[in-house]
C-alpha cells in the first residue's frame, strides 16, 4: 500500500492507497482487488478488503464504500452499512473512530482528507465529472458541518490516470472550456487530429486549491502506466480484457 506524507504525520489518522499487489484474486484481478461491483469472486473480495481492513486497523465490516455514480453527493457515515446497502454517492466524510471510509478507482482520482484536530475524515472519488461538478468543495464543505475547518484539513491524490495517458475528444475539450476559458491549459495536443491529452490531477489540483487546501499532496502514480502495480479501466479497454479490478483508498481515525 501507499500513503502520503502529509496525512502519515497526523495523529490518530490511518489511511492507505492499496494496489494491487497482497491479494488472492487470480485472472485480470490479480490480486487485491476490492471491487464489489467487478466480476469477481465474491468470497475473494471479501478477504481482500478484510486484509485492508486489519491493515487500517478495523474490523471487517466497518471498512465501507458507497455506490459510486460519478457525481459531487457526500454521505455523512455514522456506522458501518452492508454490502447490499450502499448510497449512492461519490465521497463519504465521518467523525466515528474505527470506521474506515472508502472510495474504489481503477483512473479516477481518489482523494482522503483529514482534519486531525477536528477528528474529521474524508474520502472522494474524483474521475473528471465529479470534479467537474464539485465533489471535492462539497466534501470540504460536508467536513465542516462535522465540525473541520478547511484551514486544517490535509488532502491527498493517490494513483490516477496521467495527462500522457488520458485522450479525449474534442466535445470534452468544448464542455471544460466553456465551463471555464482557463481550463484550456489542462489539455495538450493528441497524435489523433481533434483530440487532446487531458490532465486530470492538474484539474484536481486546482480544484483542491481553490476550495482553500493548502496542505495538498499528489503521490504521482499513473495508473496506466504501471500495470504491475495498479488496476486501470483504460488499460483494460485498449487491451480488451473482460473486467478490471478496483483500488480500495481508505482512511479512519484510530480511535
Amino acid at each position: 500500500m501507499l500513503t502520503a506524507a502529509n496525512l502519515s504525520k497526523l495523529a490518530g489518522i490511518r489511511h492507505a492507497f492499496f494496489t494491487r499487489a497482497g491479494g488472492v484474486s487470480d485472472g485480470v484481478y490479480d490480486s487485491l482487488n476490492g471491487g464489489v461491483g467487478s466480476d469477481d469472486a465474491p468470497d475473494k473480495v471479501a478477504e481482500n478488503r478484510a486484509r485492508m481492513a486489519q491493515a487500517l486497523g478495523v474490523a471487517p465490516e466497518r471498512l465501507i464504500s458507497a455506490y459510486q455514480i460519478h457525481s459531487p453527493t457526500v454521505v455523512v457515515a455514522d456506522e458501518p452499512w452492508a454490502p447490499d446497502a450502499r448510497p449512492r454517492a461519490d465521497a463519504i466524510v465521518t467523525r466515528m473512530p474505527k470506521l474506515a471510509i472508502a472510495v474504489s478507482t481503477a483512473d479516477c482520482g481518489p482523494l482522503l482528507f483529514a482534519d486531525a484536530q477536528a477528528g474529521v475524515i474524508g474520502a472522494a472519488h474524483a474521475g473528471w465529472r465529479g470534479a467537474a461538478t464539485g465533489v471535492i468543495e462539497a466534501t470540504v464543505a460536508a467536513m465542516e458541518q462535522l465540525g473541520a475547518r478547511r484551514a486544517r484539513i490535509a488532502a491527498a491524490l493517490g494513483p490516477t490516470i496521467r495527462q500522457p495517458n488520458y485522450e479525449v475528444g474534442p466535445e470534452f475539450v468544448a464542455r471544460f472550456v466553456a465551463a471555464d476559458p482557463v481550463n484550456a491549459r489542462f489539455f495538450a495536443a493528441s497524435e489523433r487530429p481533434g483530440h487532446a491529452m487531458f490532465d486530470l490531477t492538474g484539474y484536481i489540483a486546482e480544484r483542491i486549491h481553490r476550495a482553500g487546501i493548502d496542505a495538498f499532496e499528489d503521490l504521482g502514480h499513473d495508473t496506466y502506466a504501471e500495470p504491475e502495480r495498479f488496476y486501470s479501466y483504460r488499460r483494460m479497454t485498449k487491451v480488451g480484457e473482460p473486467d478490471y479490478g478496483r483500488h480500495i483508498n481508505a482512511i479512519a481515525l484510530s480511535g
